[in-house]
């Protein structure tokens, strides 16, 4: 039996969910825990349909509310499984990539979470965030399994179940879209490393149903900008705020933004921690580069 648990959060995309849950029961023979963030379609039942591919290896957990990222969180606490891969309702995995980065966890203990190599179709192309991982200028230490990252995501990562639930998993504040960067220093801050292995293949086909391109990137923003404020030095966080603040003014997607990112002020004064030194000296390093 696998050692890897797979883990979904997803929406109101029953088609596109039920097709990825049915290839990874096909094609692994990994347990796989959805996480339905009160979808408002029929995800629940046709996923309890599609159960009938692999009996016993799926687990659908509804939810009422749409938590976002955190969904995920409830799916690593389900797992029974020393490891998870991380999917999104439109993204899977080459078969024998959970099986390899098995063999890596046992290989490297301090290693926390690898980072796959994404390909986008229907084109076939790299996506651009593996490309720069792969030339972090973070390095790559020969004893680890790849270059050091503090960037991810999360559709095609794996992680150590006890590393991901140590530093409390997705943070609820930022709920969806960009929730990766602050788990990356989270962990990295509680001493895990974190890996580029391109030898792992994810795959990701975008969903047609996606938000407006203006409401995504203002999304992005506005979380990269509370990350920014839940963990570094006063003057990044000034900096951060002046690009939200500017961005505000283009367009109402960004006024929104900001307006959330204000709302959300007295969460991250509670959840607010610096960084270990060498932690921020790699996201100055990432920063300069």
């Amino acid at each position: 039996m696998s050692l890897t648990s797979f883990v979904i959060a997803s929406r109101d995309r029953s088609p596109e969910v039920v097709a990825v849950v049915e290839r990874l029961l096909r094609e692994t023979d990994c347990p796989v825990i959805v996480v339905d963030n009160g979808s408002r379609d029929d995800s629940v039942l046709a996923l309890h349909r599609a159960g009938s591919i692999g009996p016993g290896r799926l687990r659908v957990i509804p939810l009422a509310d749409n938590l976002g990222a955190v969904g995920r969180n409830v799916g690593v606490s389900a797992a029974t499984t020393p490891f998870v891969a991380f999917c999104d309702d439109d993204s899977w995995w080459e078969p024998d990539a959970t099986a390899r980065a098995e063999e890596l966890f046992a290989e490297y203990p301090t290693v926390g979470l690898l980072a796959a190599r994404t390909v986008v179709l229907p084109s076939g192309r790299t996506d651009a965030l593996s490309e720069m991982l792969a030339a972090s200028p973070l390095g790559h230490d020969p004893s680890l399994p790849g270059p050091s990252i503090l960037g991810f995501l999360a559709c095609s990562s794996i992680a150590r179940k006890e590393a991901f639930e140590a530093v409390g998993g997705f943070s609820s504040i930022l709920h969806f879209r960009g929730e990766e960067g602050l788990l990356a220093i989270d962990l990295a801050a509680a001493g895990w490393d974190l890996c580029f292995c391109p030898e792992l293949v994810a795959y990701h086909q975008p969903s047609s149903a996606r938000p407006p391109n203006a409401v995504q990137d203002a999304r992005s923003l506005r979380n990269d900008v509370l990350t920014t404020w839940l963990r570094r030095p006063p003057r990044e966080c000034v900096r951060a705020a002046t690009r939200l603040v500017r961005a505000a003014t283009r367009d109402q997607a960004h006024a929104r933004a900001m307006a959330e990112a204000l709302r959300l002020l007295p969460s991250v004064a509670r959840g607010r921690r610096r960084l270990p030194r060498d932690v921020e000296e790699s996201l100055e390093l990432l920063a300069r580069s």
